[in-house]
């Protein structure tokens, strides 16, 4: 099995996450999709979300930040919640209407009660990313990927994206995030003898 790479290309991404929208419309997906993409959150900690982590009820309106425990390092995490993620999250909240802020944000539809498992979140993103042609290397580590490779393009420093994603050097950062390979790939398009 290879690496999961980000979705690179601005196009291609709108139109990935556009599919549960236009495409095939889920409220729940779309919205796993799109915290997916602007946390960063391994697919663990994102499944494990729940309503109080993310919508007060005494105000009706998102919350600010989601705080999370990483499963896999121990770490507290204290993610920005962008105003696209605060309006998706308020419109799903509209649509389902959770009954307790206890229930879990991304819902298993066939165990009552259970958030989704990460089988079934990786078919969901494998659905999406097959349906715009995205046949290889797309997963839902891809969507953790994808945040850091834009915020890089964007002009976040690197040493920014080593203390979002916990990773101990640079070049694991831009092995991470396939950097290295884009840095090679322009260096060879540029040069022409």
């Amino acid at each position: 099995m290879s690496a999961t790479e980000p979705i690179r290309s601005m196009e291609v991404l709108k139109q990935f996450e556009a599919y549960y929208v236009d495409i095939k419309p889920d409220p729940r997906n779309y919205t796993m999709v799109i915290a997916g993409l602007n946390t960063a959150f391994r697919i663990g900690d994102l499944l494990k979300l729940r309503w109080k982590d993310v919508f007060d009820e005494n105000t009706r309106h998102c919350r600010k930040h989601i705080y999370v425990i990483e499963q896999k390092t121990g770490k507290e995490r204290i993610v920005a919640i962008n105003k696209l993620q605060q309006q998706v999250f308020e419109q799903y909240h509209e649509i389902i209407r959770p009954l307790r802020p206890e229930e879990y944000l991304f819902t298993s539809k066939k165990e009552k009660g259970l958030p989704l498992s990460r089988y079934q979140a990786y078919r969901i993103i494998k659905e999406a990313a097959h349906y715009i042609g995205l046949e290889e290397h797309i997963g839902c580590h891809s969507l953790r990927k994808t945040f850091g490779y834009h915020a890089w393009k964007q002009g976040t420093q690197p040493a920014m994206l080593m203390d979002l994603y916990n990773h101990s050097s640079y070049q694991i950062t831009k092995r991470y995030l396939g950097i290295d390979q884009d840095e090679q790939d322009n260096v060879y398009l540029r040069v022409q003898l």
